[in-house]
């Protein structure tokens, strides 16, 4: 397999994996512009050159736009390999180019969200633990921080207090998200659209900084989902599916 890293000075021309569709397409255009944000920063998207989702996208555990400390980390924002891509060993390669990565750049080890089980849009457990990382913090909410440290004496990464125990003190739904996971641009304002014609409180809440990420209620800023006060779900919603889990409420 040939890999292909996007940068300032080819991203205009690549596709991005996670949301294949043409530059006009909102999907494309707000995770472009998002990810040209975010180079200067140390962040690296390392691709497949065929079209697909078959990528790894990381940057400097500082400049993660989550809730963590993990200084001198490298933090895993996404690794996906799926659809025919599976089962060819492409996420190995992509794992390890990003250790060999930051074994040069002289940091400690990586980091990466997942859970004790399978959960949508988070890391493989599973898959984790084979290549040797293992949980080092845990949310309320059964969100986990895994790592690979590459010196064992490394402190361990952990999430802030104000991810611990997710919550928001507002009524109704309260969606927090940002332009990381290009399905946002296209969804959100349908799952408002929805809740605005079923007369469903509903706030979204556009996260659009490293600050704010790094100091959101919550251990995923790329989408989490409260209601009244209770964290409910990572899972990017569509029509169907808010309605479905508004129904079971």
């Amino acid at each position: 397999m040939e890999y292909i890293r996007v940068t300032k000075d080819n991203i205009g021309s690549e596709h991005i994996c996670c949301a294949i569709s043409n530059d006009k397409d909102v999907q494309v255009s707000s995770k472009k512009s998002w990810l040209t944000d975010r180079f200067d920063e140390g962040l690296v998207f390392l691709k497949s050159a065929e079209r697909g989702k078959c990528f790894i996208e990381y940057i400097p555990a500082e400049n993660a736009w989550c809730p963590i400390e993990a200084d001198g980390y490298t933090y895993i924002d996404c690794l996906w390999v799926s659809g025919s891509f599976k089962g060819h060993g492409y996420s190995n390669d992509l794992l390890n180019e990003c250790i060999k990565d930051s074994k040069e750049k002289g940091r400690k080890g990586l980091c990466i969200l997942s859970s004790e089980k399978k959960k949508p849009f988070l890391a493989d457990p599973k898959y984790l633990k084979y290549k040797g990382f293992t949980a080092c913090d845990e949310a309320d909410n059964g969100i986990q921080l895994w790592h690979l440290p590459f010196d064992k004496s490394a402190v361990k990464p952990a999430f802030k207090p104000c991810a611990k125990h997710p919550h928001t003190d507002e009524d109704g739904f309260v969606l927090y998200y940002t332009y990381q996971c290009p399905f946002n641009a296209k969804y959100v304002p349908v799952v408002e659209q929805t809740a605005k014609e079923h007369g469903i409180e509903f706030k979204a809440v556009q996260i659009k900084s490293r600050d704010e990420a790094q100091n959101a209620p919550t251990p995923v800023t790329t989408y989490s989902l409260f209601y009244n006060g209770k964290y409910i779900t990572n899972e990017q919603m569509n029509d169907t599916k808010f309605l479905k889990l508004l129904s079971s409420l």
